[in-house]
């Protein structure tokens, strides 16, 4: 029997991710779509449609699944816990923090949102990094008194620097971290999103809350789990975040000073080696390559590394030693923002958190 489900926020462009990110999946199945009030009621086909148009606002390059065309749209109230097993939310965060806590009184829920991110019993899950902070769910459960839990994906900026620094802190103890993003277009979603007036052949050097972002849950990712509490990981984070014009996939230069020193031949094989034991192996989201390290210089890149394993593999290209940290490595990373850094990341924990009980 399929674990059952219902995808909050359907319509958006994390939603849409989802609805593709599920379809034929072996072990869960779409029962229930939800929505804002103006999508109620419709089908989803129809929801999407602009009504002035005809356009569909499908922004996918695959088609719309077969399964999900006709399905009705039901408002959040209307979403009953107990004929579901799973809740995905991709609510934005404002309205997150209500609907999530409702779903997770009764059944987890799986979310993209920064609601609850910050809280001191919710752990910030990338499966294959951190998997031994599943344990925090429990005592999440036990404060809250609640059957289910609330299980978020950290910023999907994040993503690919906690993947990559993941080897290097375990192996070479890093303590300093400069980065600075190169964010797609599609991370600032598509309502209201970027002017395409302002990000033609320009940069632009903010996104509010970003950084912050970064800085706070690449420690809490990383750190250790003690006592029911996570202990944030000893490393000084600083970033500049920036988008750019591309439309899907995060790049980022990251420089990193060890406690030890080390080179990039080392650093390569520290993250080739990890790649191939990594815990998610088998799953049925789990990419080929977790972790894939280019020895063309001028790797990775957005239009060429986007699609590898289905936008799940982060690359690093570029590795080396950096003159002006004592012990310092540099390198260049790419993560798909909108496949491992979101959707598609959220159903990789969904069968994590399956494969341990949790659902």
């Amino acid at each position: 029997m399929k674990k059952r489900v219902a995808v909050i926020g359907v319509t958006g462009a994390v939603g849409q991710e989802f609805v593709l990110a599920l379809n034929n999946h072996p072990w869960f199945e779409v029962k229930q779509i939800a929505a804002s009030e103006r999508s109620a009621k419709k089908k989803f086909v129809e929801a999407i449609r602009d009504p002035n148009s005809g356009i569909l606002k499908w922004h996918l390059r695959e088609p719309i699944p077969e399964y999900v065309k006709d399905m009705i749209i039901e408002s959040v109230d209307d979403i009953k816990s107990e004929n579901l097993d799973l809740v995905f939310s991709s609510v934005e965060s404002e309205a997150a923090r209500d609907i999530e806590s409702k779903f997770a009184q009764d059944i987890p829920v799986i979310s993209t949102s920064a609601a609850y991110r910050y809280e001191a019993d919710v752990p910030i899950l990338i499966p294959g990094i951190n998997d031994d902070h599943v344990a925090l769910l429990d005592q999440q459960k036990k404060n809250r008194g609640w059957k289910g839990f609330v299980a978020p994906l950290p910023n999907c900026t994040t993503t690919g620097l906690a993947i990559t620094m993941k080897p290097l802190l375990d192996k070479f103890g890093a303590q300093k971290i400069i980065m600075t993003s190169m964010q797609a277009m599609s991370g600032a979603g598509r309502s209201p999103g970027v002017s395409a007036l302002d990000i033609t052949d320009n940069i632009i050097p903010y996104i509010p809350k970003e950084e912050d972002k970064v800085r706070l849950e690449t420690g809490k990712i990383l750190g250790k789990l003690i006592d029911g509490k996570i202990d944030p990981a000893k490393m000084k984070v600083s970033c500049t975040c920036t988008r750019v014009p591309v439309i899907d996939g995060h790049t980022e230069t990251v420089f990193v000073e060890m406690a030890s020193h080390t080179d990039p031949e080392n650093v390569k094989k520290a993250m080739q080696e990890f790649s191939s034991k990594i815990s998610v192996t088998g799953l049925p989201s789990a990419p080929k390559d977790y972790l894939l390290v280019h020895e063309d210089p001028t790797r990775p890149q957005p239009r060429l590394d986007r699609e590898i394993n289905d936008g799940m593999t982060t690359v690093v290209g570029r590795i080396r030693e950096d003159t002006v940290f004592d012990n310092g490595i540099k390198y260049v990373l790419f993560s798909h923002n909108e496949k491992m850094g979101s959707a598609k990341g959220a159903v990789l924990l969904a069968e994590m958190l399956y494969k341990k009980g949790y659902i």
